[in-house]
């Protein structure tokens, strides 16, 4: 083992849980109101901001993040409020407070704007970002979760399904059934559900889990299904990217469910990415890494985006 080698792993030792492994990344703690943000960075140039889904943290884009950085960006993977090695001095939760906590991000770190590519849970502050705050989000890349204007469809009630069990959550009940084949297509080790569910050690992670979908994730979905968003308008040049394996969201439920995109959003457009389902990002993160360094550079060059077929 060479010198710089035993550095990086002291390092990551130091965090407690120790930091799964990740070469070339920095980690770096940010500190804003009341909340103290683990982000790792990797890269250098126009920043792409990535938030991860749920039950994970910044280790998700260790595939994605460094083909972001290796097309020239600087790529941006903090733990969401209640997750990974993020602490808050609050632990209560309300439902844009995850957007609000990566606008003070965004403000610490003195980035006017960024490109985000956002999963599940992190594709709630992504989305609410680009409705409330469309000046400082460059492109807005979104994985498994459908656009705010949504039509409603019985056929995505599946999508939910996880909600009543997260809602009633006991501190110390593994969550690592949330890794099965209902949401992965490719099926992840033993190793990889480990690393996500580390950070399950600290008690204030363990107990956000509740006040997450109580105080956030069950809030949003009523406003989707009441229609809030609709009667916004997305200004942001936003991608929705689905694996073809995600049930509730098969392609022609997506299409179905996007089919007005034009009275909502400004540019929009649908992907879907075979032998992938809802953790799309550990399932296909080339796919992923592509189809969102795509849309980047096509919302930097002012490209015009390709019909969404109904």
């Amino acid at each position: 083992m060479d010198t710089t080698t035993a550095q990086q792993e002291s390092l990551r030792d130091a965090w407690n849980p120790p930091l799964p492994d990740a070469p070339g990344f920095v980690h770096t703690v940010i500190r804003t109101s009341g909340l103290r943000t683990h982000v790792a960075t990797i890269g250098a140039g126009e920043p792409v901001v990535l938030l991860h889904g749920f039950p994970q943290h910044w280790w998700e884009w260790r595939s994605v993040a460094p083909a972001v950085a290796a097309a020239g960006y600087r790529a941006i993977c903090p733990d969401l409020r209640g997750s990974g090695w993020t602490e808050a001095d609050d632990p209560r939760f309300a439902p844009e407070i995850q957007a609000d906590d990566v606008h003070a991000l965004l403000d610490t770190l003195g980035i006017d704007r960024a490109h985000f590519l956002c999963h599940d849970m992190g594709a709630i502050a992504g989305m609410q970002l680009a409705y409330r705050h469309p000046e400082r989000v460059r492109s807005l890349v979104q994985l498994a979760v459908p656009p705010g204007f949504m039509e409603f469809s019985p056929a995505t009630a599946p999508a939910f399904a996880h909600m009543p069990a997260l809602v009633m959550h006991r501190p110390g009940r593994s969550l690592q059934y949330l890794f099965g084949e209902r949401y992965a297509a490719q099926p992840m080790s033993d190793e990889t559900v480990e690393a996500y569910l580390r950070p399950q050690r600290r008690p204030e992670i363990a107990a956000a889990v509740r006040s997450v979908y109580r105080g956030m994730v069950l809030p949003v979905a009523f406003r989707l299904l009441g229609g809030t968003y609709k009667r916004m308008r997305l200004h942001p040049p936003t991608r929705v990217v689905f694996g073809a394996a995600d049930g509730p969201f098969a392609e022609p439920t997506a299409r179905r469910i996007c089919r007005n995109h034009a009275k909502h959003a400004d540019r929009f457009d649908l992907v879907f990415v075979d032998q992938a389902a809802h953790f799309i990002v550990d399932d296909a993160p080339e796919a992923v890494a592509r189809i969102a360094l795509e849309w980047f550079a096509r919302a930097e060059e002012g490209q015009p985006d390709h019909p969404v077929e109904e």
